[in-house]
């Protein structure tokens, strides 16, 4: 059977689609506390953004050059744009929709978000009026258009007001064209004055608006009206002819604000003689205006999440609990000795693995640390322990990657803050972003050299850490100890090892290893042996990875896989995908752990990663994947899965028609995932703590209902 047919696959930029419903989805759920709600649909706004920005973007650069090749579903780059197209509208209608619905929710808690500064009370106008001259004016700059005054360029994603204007006095005169970027230092929220409990919220476009005959004297203002417009931000960079790399994206960055516009947003009931000057000055096609029933960059709800005074609208704050193999002042050294440690975030704090390097930074036995970075917080900890460990006089090696999409800035800057306390800094590899997470402590102890050693599905940021779900492992095992140095070395220098202990990386080993794996239950099932395959990822869409499992399905494998976000496979093909169930889970955290579990005959073997099943994660990105052997890091692991496939709340499944279906199951039949880790990380820290004998430690599961969200 040809498991590479075109029918079998599902396209991928419309399964990222499907994935923003879902999280739209999650606005839409009145069981959802409502400024949560607000929160959802400000992320599915942030979502769209950079999809444009990137995705969009690529396949219009793909139709400009003229290429023709087809996706895994059979689809060329105009045929993706035309699906797009009308798949896009829909979702942006549906986007403010529920925004209008959510709004007048917010009346009815007393916050009223004023839509339009013709409804402002006569007092509240005069407060405007007032706030535009001591604040706004002053900031403002009008930019008019006419023959020696160019259209102006208007930065991508940047919130602008354009406007028609006719000179005073002069019926015949020739309209004109201006434009005022509305100034991202200033909040977007200005706050009403109100003499009750009711608070009353206005946009700065709106104040703006009201007066902009302000900026324009001696003009009448025909029509004004908010656009904003996205332009393609996707970098290209020749490594191999760059002289310094850093240099190179630096000046890519800038360009990024100037690339080809391909998305117009403008207010319904826009004066068309307005669209039809912008759409001309941006060059940008009917299909991809979109006109908005409602505020532009709904984004702007998250500053409306952070209003004090809601409180009981939002989800109840749930802090990270210690992991109590790792007490607050130990030894974390001496904790990892005594045996593997997992770390479960953000259920566990992710304290501990700062406190690994922030300890090995001050410890006088550490002679070496070796560390990647991908995405780090602002004030990142992790950064001020390695400075301080160059500072300290140890050997230190970061890996910044530079290439990671839209914090290419925030790293330039921690590169060189790095470099100049005295760390070897790398920038990666020619042609392949380093996207694994790794670090490395070289410590002189009594009986010699030893290697402490963290791995993670997640980034080294301490802020995202507290949203997204991550698994870490913490460990000194010599095996890993001796391919995590092989691994440096390779980052750093030409060394390419012939073979590894424990560790699988991409690009040249992982998936070959994947899919040995996947062969493997291929065989038992066909022998008659027990077999299985249970995935967690971000993203499914390897052609080579989805033929693989409906192989194994077609030998009758049982396939359980949780695809957070895209997935090209389709299940319920008869003959193909009929042992394979897909689910996604949607909730408070973003699930983005990648966990890959093996039957292997009733032997399962666990594996942890930082790579998705995608094309660009196996073959264009230096990955890892490592296992889990540790045999309670095991049974926790397992036990991880269990509890997310039987999900009732937050769980979508993928349906054969490629659409997800949510099922409502009664109130005592609801269990959460999400909720239930938090409250097994509290008995866990409990549990571990309250034991005498620490050196016998057992995982044992607690027993949850999970709560409804």
């Amino acid at each position: 059977m040809d498991f590479t047919n075109t029918e079998y696959y599902t396209n991928r930029e419309l399964s990222w689609v499907r994935f923003n419903e879902r999280v739209l989805s999650e606005a839409q759920d009145p069981e959802i506390e409502l400024f949560e709600r607000l929160k959802f649909l400000s992320i599915t706004a942030s979502n769209l953004d950079e999809f444009f920005m990137v995705r969009v973007a690529s396949l219009k650069d793909m139709v400009h050059a003229g290429y023709t090749k087809k996706d895994i579903a059979g689809l060329k780059p105009d045929g993706q744009l035309k699906l797009l197209n009308g798949v896009l509208h829909e979702f942006v209608e549906q986007q403010y929709h529920t925004y209008h619905e959510l709004a007048e929710e917010c009346r009815a808690k007393h916050l009223v978000m004023v839509e339009h500064h013709e409804d402002l009370t006569v007092d509240e106008a005069e407060f405007v009026d007032r706030y535009f001259i001591d604040h706004v004016y002053p900031v403002l700059t009008p930019m008019a258009v006419d023959s020696s005054r160019p259209f102006p360029l208007i930065k991508n994603k940047s919130l602008n007001i354009c406007a028609l204007l006719s000179k005073k006095g002069k019926e015949k005169a020739k309209h004109e064209f201006a434009t005022v970027q509305v100034p991202s230092v200033l909040s977007r929220l200005v706050q009403l004055p109100s003499k009750d409990d009711e608070i009353r919220i206005l946009r700065l476009e709106e104040v703006i608006e009201r007066n902009i005959s302000k900026l324009f004297l001696n003009y009448d203002v025909l029509g004004a009206s908010p656009f904003q417009i996205m332009r393609n931000a996707d970098l290209t960079i020749e490594e191999e002819e760059a002289e310094d790399l850093l240099k190179e994206i630096e000046k890519q960055i800038k360009r990024r604000q100037w690339g080809e516009a391909i998305r117009l947003e403008v207010e319904s009931g826009v004066d068309k003689r307005l669209l039809k000057i912008l759409r001309r000055e941006l060059n940008i096609s009917e299909e991809d205006i979109y006109e908005i029933n409602g505020p532009l960059d709904l984004t702007f709800l998250m500053k409306v999440y952070g209003l004090e005074g809601f409180e009981k609208y939002k989800r109840k704050s749930r802090a990270p609990q210690e992991v109590p193999q790792i007490p607050a002042g130990c030894d974390i050294f001496e904790a990892i000795r005594k045996g593997d440690i997992l770390l479960h975030h953000p259920y566990q704090s992710f304290t501990p693995v700062v406190d690994f390097i922030r300890q090995a930074a001050r410890d006088p036995k550490v002679l070496a640390i070796k560390q990647t970075l991908y995405r780090v917080s602002g004030n990142s900890p992790i950064v001020a322990a390695l400075a301080e460990a160059a500072e300290n006089g140890k050997q230190v090696s970061v890996l910044v990657e530079l290439k990671a999409r839209f914090d290419e800035e925030n790293n330039i800057v921690w590169a060189r803050k790095l470099e100049q306390a005295g760390c070897h800094v790398i920038y990666g590899l020619v042609g392949l972003k380093t996207h694994c997470k790794i670090a490395l402590v070289v410590r002189m102890e009594e009986d010699g050299i030893r290697r402490y050693v963290h791995l993670g599905t997640g980034n080294y940021n301490d802020s995202t850490a507290k949203l997204y779900t991550d698994l870490g492992l913490l460990t000194c095992a010599e095996p890993v100890g001796e391919d995590a140095t092989a691994v440096f070395n390779m980052l750093s220098g030409y060394s390419e090892p012939l073979q590894w202990n424990k560790l699988a990386l991409a690009p040249l080993w992982l998936k070959k290893r994947l899919l040995k794996l996947i062969q493997r239950e291929t065989r038992n099932a066909k022998q008659g042996r027990q077999s299985g395959i249970r995935a967690k990822m971000n993203s499914l869409c390897d052609p080579d990875v989805i033929a693989a499992l409906y192989e194994a399905s077609a030998a009758g494998v049982k396939v359980d896989l949780i695809v957070r976000g895209i997935c090209c496979l389709k299940t319920g093909i008869p003959g193909v995908s009929d042992h394979i169930h897909v689910y996604s889970i949607v909730g408070d955290y973003l699930e983005h752990g990648r966990i890959f579990i093996f039957e292997n005959d009733c032997e399962p073997e666990v594996y942890l990663a930082s790579a998705d099943w995608m094309p660009r994660n196996l073959e264009r990105r230096v990955e890892i994947m490592f296992p889990v052997e540790n045999a309670e890091a095991k049974e926790r692991v397992l036990h991880i899965m269990k509890q997310q496939f039987a999900d009732t709340v937050k769980k979508h499944e993928l349906l054969p028609d490629g659409t997800y279906l949510k099922k409502k199951t009664p109130k005592s039949e609801r269990f959460s995932c999400q909720n239930a880790f938090m409250e097994e990380a509290r008995e866990y820290a409990k549990k571990l703590t309250g034991k005498k004998n620490r050196d016998n430690r057992r995982f044992i599961p607690m027993e949850s209902d999970g709560g409804t969200q």
